[in-house]
């Protein structure tokens, strides 16, 4: 058994160098190597992040790093970082996550032990503004024509997705499943969209609560590098994307539509300028996006009214 861990990295070299000796410490007992994928981080950037590669060549660590020539996103990011591995699982980590030393003995174990488990997903133990929220597990809810999601106690084993920030993964059924849809660019709902197309084709995640990691919240690439008005956009142009891409039931696609005036009606009268601009942004990919849910269908065996509003 092998797994490589993952770090997606967008200006984030400082954090990544705190990061890594605890990523080394994880990594000990197991095959597989640390795969920094560098998404077109300034030159300054760059140059800290290798000269940190070559320091740890240097202790015969492994590690090696990828790079883009431009920033593209998360997604591109982590499907990068899948392609360059050979292991049988991969562990995604976001570059602003410091994982505790044996975060992937138990979701390896059960993975090993159940072929038809896709993902696990940890504890996410995020540090924002001072106070520790444990995260990690994730509910949905469909409410007025849309799909929302949000945090779930983590004293349970079901979960609505698995964070790309902190999960483990099977890298054969990743490449089926053809990893993160780049749609989503540059972050958000990615994960999500993930999760769910293989919950859909019959395949489990689930949520570990053995498994933990420390989230440094406020350092990550999204705060450093976005306005939360862009971020906000974001989040609404990718809602409506998941949406349009992956519901198939007919119930809640009319739903959906008879709902939309209203939505868009509500936005106008409060202001909410970040939800009519991002589904200007989501309708201008609308034939991309039916391409997707047209191609995706073929592969689907469970229905949307069997996982939506089930976890909670």
């Amino acid at each position: 058994m092998s797994i490589d861990i993952i770090i997606p990295n967008y200006n984030g070299s400082t954090i990544i160098e705190k990061a890594l000796p605890n990523v080394f410490a994880a990594l000990k007992n197991y095959k597989g190597e640390v795969i920094i994928v560098d998404d077109g981080s300034s030159s300054e950037d760059v140059l800290a992040l290798k000269s940190l590669v070559y320091e740890y060549k240097d202790k015969k660590e492994r590690i090696k790093l990828v790079e883009h020539t431009k920033n593209k996103g998360f997604a591109s990011a982590a499907n990068t970082g899948v392609k360059a591995s050979d292991a049988d699982f991969v562990a995604l980590l976001n570059s602003d996550i410091v994982p505790h030393n044996d975060f992937l003995q138990s979701p390896l174990e059960k993975l090993t032990a159940n072929e038809n488990l896709f993902a696990v997903g940890c504890v996410d133990e995020s540090i924002e503004n001072g106070k520790t929220i444990l995260r990690g597990r994730g509910i949905g809810k469909w409410s007025r024509g849309m799909l929302s999601h949000s945090r779930g106690d983590v004293d349970k084993s079901d979960t609505f997705w698995t964070s790309g920030g902190s999960s483990i993964l099977r890298r054969d059924l990743y490449q089926k499943f053809g990893g993160m849809d780049e749609i989503f660019n540059p972050f958000y709902w990615e994960d999500i969209d993930l999760s769910y197309r293989a919950r859909k084709a019959g395949f489990d995640i689930m949520f570990d609560n053995k498994s933990k990691v420390t989230h440094f919240h406020d350092t990550g690439a999204i705060r450093k590098n976005f306005t939360t008005s862009r971020v906000t956009t974001i989040a609404y142009r990718n809602q409506f994307i998941f949406i349009w891409k992956n519901i198939t039931s007919i119930h809640l696609l009319i739903n959906h539509i008879l709902f939309l005036p209203v939505n868009i009606l509500r936005a106008i009268k409060s202001g909410d300028i970040n939800l009519l601009y991002g589904f200007f942004l989501a309708l201008i990919k609308l034939p991309a996006i039916i391409k997707k849910h047209n191609s995706q269908k073929k592969s689907y065996k469970v229905s949307d009214l069997q996982l939506i509003n089930y976890i909670k």
